[in-house]
């Protein structure tokens, strides 16, 4: 038996998975995010770690027995969240998240501290990043600055508490802009364009090596044995170990809270000023590129809680039943900012084109629209980068409705992949990482694609319809940018 641990934005899973790669169980339990200020985007680390004891508890009291069993331990987690730790490793403040856009201009300080930045981690720097938040809390929180000693990911925190090593993975630590991205290593020149040194820095490892044991007290309350913990994986590279995104040239694409197009690369392609992502894979001598959105799945959650429909499910199935595609208006989903490919923190959610006649069905369908159109602008980004996207598997939450999946491949004009599984995403990769550390196994034989549930082929006859709708939507976005 193997454990992946998956710390989301809205909720920490566990997954448990036997030696032939079978889910056994699954377990989450919910967080919740603060926004204290416009822009701001925080969550409590001690509130990480009491929804991963509860999610444990919740597989100790229905498996105890496959728990009993594991073998090897991984970890997967959101991205870019800035954890700041005094030298006995209590928390400082509350932790800067991925969709954090606060420190814009501090983006501008440190590419012109460190004019080679672009270069050094292959990606342009941005709010979501972690090093400029940790410029903000020097510029605006310089008592608190002060106290850093050590600065984690989420998921890295979580690994302290269960072994209590400082140590992070490749890919993950990709998205902090610390990273020599190239040479896997932190770098010292952007460090020192945040006035921090690499002792701030945790110990890094390739996410299918071994980084610590659990610790005896947390393997008792859990129920495990005391096993290896691996590296594991930002979310995305643990998604994409969970699908078999690990041969060159395929993808996935994901509907969680944040949206993003993945493809897998067998060598470093950087291209920050498309506002591609460029990182470290979590399996050794692999490179990977992504177009990000910070708002997919979000948004529908939003709009079915605007308008008080009963859960996204139900809604789906009212927009696909009641919602007149010619009503519906032009939806921009940048309720978090956007990365790819504007790069723009203060860009900011729209509808446009409603009447007196527009109904609830049609601003849901105007939002599953806008999603796609934002993955749309993203395969441009990666497709302007010379990139070569092959096979695109669906994975996140939002891989559960066809309808959307339908409505994203007439936009994008590319057959999409449902799998076993797929739902699940990273927690399931996180394990196959546990696997491959506590085994000595071969990342490439443990990271297979599952089999296929569905192929979403492209309906051909809407091409034209959602091209027309695209360029109003790009339009959109250009005329409205200067009124933010």
């Amino acid at each position: 038996m193997y454990l992946g641990i998956d710390l989301g934005t809205s909720a920490v899973k566990a997954v448990l998975i036997d030696d032939n790669d079978a889910m056994v169980a699954q377990a989450s339990s919910e967080l919740t995010v603060s926004r204290p200020q416009p822009l701001w985007s925080e969550q409590d680390p001690d509130h990480w770690w009491a929804a991963t004891n509860d999610a444990m508890a919740q597989l100790k009291n229905t498996h105890a027995d496959a728990l009993a069993r594991v073998r090897g331990v991984g970890l997967s987690g959101q991205m870019h969240g800035a954890t700041l730790l005094d030298p006995e490793d209590n928390v400082i403040r509350p932790a800067i998240l991925w969709n954090d856009g606060r420190s814009a201009v501090e983006c501008e300080a440190i590419e012109a501290a460190e004019p080679d930045s672009r270069n050094i981690t292959g990606n342009i720097a941005m709010p979501g990043f972690t090093a400029p938040k940790l410029l903000w809390v020097k510029n605006h929180e310089p008592d608190l600055f002060e106290k850093v000693a050590k600065v984690l990911l989420p998921k890295d925190y979580l690994r302290l508490r269960m072994t209590g090593e400082h140590a992070s993975d490749l890919s993950d630590s990709a998205g902090t802009l610390w990273l020599d991205v190239a040479a896997r290593k932190w770098s010292g020149a952007m460090l020192n364009a945040c006035g921090l040194g690499e002792d701030h820095m945790p110990a890094l490892f390739e996410g299918t090596e071994v980084t610590g044991t659990i610790r005896k007290n947390v393997a008792e309350e859990w129920g495990i044995p005391e096993v290896p913990v691996a590296g594991g994986a930002g979310d995305n590279a643990a998604g994409a170990a969970g699908v078999g995104v690990v041969t060159p040239g395929t993808g996935f694409l994901s509907l969680g809270t944040s949206g993003v197009l993945f493809v897998s690369n067998a060598g470093y392609l950087p291209n920050p000023e498309g506002g591609v992502h460029t990182f470290c894979h979590c399996i050794p001598n692999r490179w990977h590129q992504m177009a990000v959105i910070l708002s997919a799945a979000s948004c529908l959650t939003w709009i079915t809680k605007l308008v008080g429909a009963q859960n996204e499910g139900d809604f789906i199935d009212r927009i696909e039943a009641d919602a007149n595609p010619n009503h519906a208006p032009i939806f921009l989903p940048y309720l978090s900012g956007e990365r790819t490919p504007h790069n723009d923190p203060h860009a900011k959610g729209a509808f446009f084109g409603m009447t007196h006649e527009t109904t609830p069905a049609e601003l849901g369908l105007a939002v599953l629209e806008g999603v796609a159109f934002a993955f749309a602008d993203g395969q441009q980004a990666l497709i302007d980068a010379g990139t070569e996207i092959g096979d695109v598997t669906v994975i996140g939450g939002g891989s559960r409705s066809a309808f959307w999946g339908e409505l994203i491949a007439d936009v994008l004009q590319r057959p999409l992949i449902l799998r076993e599984g797929g739902e699940v995403g990273p927690a399931f990769g996180a394990a196959r990482l546990g696997q491959i550390a506590a085994e000595s196994a071969d990342p490439e034989q443990i990271c297979v694609a599952p089999p296929i549930n569905q192929t979403i082929e492209p309906n051909s006859d809407n091409a034209q319809r959602y091209s027309d709708r695209l360029a109003r939507y790009r339009s959109l976005y250009a005329q409205t940018r200067a009124l933010i």
